[in-house]
């Protein structure tokens, strides 16, 4: 039963809950963890974990998303990013990296206008053919992350390089996109067009996400990270509430079409493999990744991390830091063995063992697990 509250004389606000406030209810046999299975299907594609790394310029070069999809999950490739901009893209993040310094407050300004003066450079499409091409040509699956603002102008070229999975996301994201002085865009007619699967987000309701799935979406991305933050907009996902939430569109839209299944794809500020942990017992199919993977060798900044929106021309949201403290191969992020006592490594491993400790072996049953709220 959703609960509100009175915030103020005639104003009422709901009641909800953010992934930390929650906890896992071990009550059935335990398992081992050699037994779980975490591989994730989403329409023809098949990955051995549930986990995507987010289309940042500091995770996402080639080379780190055809490592991710080595290490069994999805790397996301951004069309609009500095890899698609900038031929030298390594010299482009060491700009970044420069301008940001030895972490003082008053140069996280620097850097980001840097970031922004690097993504005012057209977007070169022969050049972001190339990267997807890469990727192709390594036998990893491409994923490709544009905006609703531009999905339409790239979509065409990055289906003609090789992309298998065209991931629609933004920072809210609605059925029908109304662009000023431009002609509104119709998820479901854009995604009737494009001969490649189309996930979308990101959204925070029952509603929205239920329109999505009805326009043709096989996945739908619920929250956003600091793609939109409290202090910035006033915006933030309490995923623990609102993934629940997209899981009942999710399981109204299968009653409704007759067994067409949509995932739900958790993406929020995720520091910490219980927080991954957590959301899938929430009911999200799979997870976005993303200051974690930061840490890793292959990841484009060196250990540094900031949110895609972070590069927005007129109100960036996202600080350029370390992403976490710990560090190592992407491999040992995802599957460790981990040295970290706080969940900064072995995000696998994690999953594995609560789920056998909760006495589940595949992530679907899993979605069932008994919660506790903390206040």
């Amino acid at each position: 039963m959703r609960e509100y509250v009175e915030i103020g004389q005639g104003r009422e606000a709901r009641r909800s809950f953010d992934l930390d406030q929650i906890s896992l209810v071990p009550a059935r046999r335990t398992r081992s963890s050699k037994d779980v299975d975490t591989t994730w299907n989403i329409d023809a594609y098949s990955f051995d974990i549930p986990f995507l790394s987010h289309p940042t310029d500091a995770l996402a070069s080639p080379e780190f998303v055809i490592e991710m999809d080595k290490q069994g999950g999805m790397g996301v490739l951004n069309a609009e990013g500095l890899l698609a901009r900038h031929a030298d893209f390594d010299g482009a993040i060491e700009q970044v990296l420069n301008a940001r310094g030895d972490w003082l407050m008053d140069e996280q300004g620097e850097a980001i206008r840097v970031l922004q003066e690097l993504h005012q450079a057209p977007l070169d499409q022969d050049l972001l053919a190339e990267r997807v091409a890469q990727v192709r040509d390594s036998g990893a699956t491409v994923a490709v992350r544009v905006s609703p603002q531009r999905c339409r102008e790239l979509a065409p070229a990055l289906i003609k390089a090789g992309v298998e999975l065209l991931i629609v996301q933004g920072t809210i994201i609605s059925a029908e996109h109304v662009e000023q002085g431009g002609e509104p865009l119709n998820l479901k007619e854009f995604i009737g067009s494009v001969d490649v699967p189309v996930i979308a987000g990101g959204v925070n309701d029952y509603t929205t996400a239920l329109h999505l799935m009805r326009a043709g979406a096989v996945g739908v991305i619920v929250g956003g990270g600091f793609n939109t933050n409290d202090e910035a907009l006033g915006i933030s996902t309490p995923l623990a509430t609102a993934i629940p939430d997209v899981a009942a569109a999710r399981r109204d839209y299968l009653d409704e079409t007759g067994g067409r299944y949509v995932h739900v794809i958790a993406d929020g500020d995720l520091r910490f493999s219980g927080q991954a942990v957590k959301a899938i017992a929430c009911g999200a199919d799979a997870v976005v990744l993303g200051a974690p993977l930061s840490a890793a060798s292959e990841a484009a900044a060196n250990g540094m991390y900031w949110p895609s929106a972070a590069a927005h021309p007129r109100f960036p949201r996202g600080e350029i830091n370390g992403g976490a403290e710990e560090s190592g191969s992407l491999e040992v992020i995802l599957h460790g063995p981990s040295t970290s006592v706080y969940g900064e490594q072995n995000f696998v491993g994690a999953l594995k063992r609560a789920m056998a400790k909760c006495g589940y072996t595949d992530l679907k049953k899993f979605q069932k697990v008994d919660l506790t709220v903390r206040y």
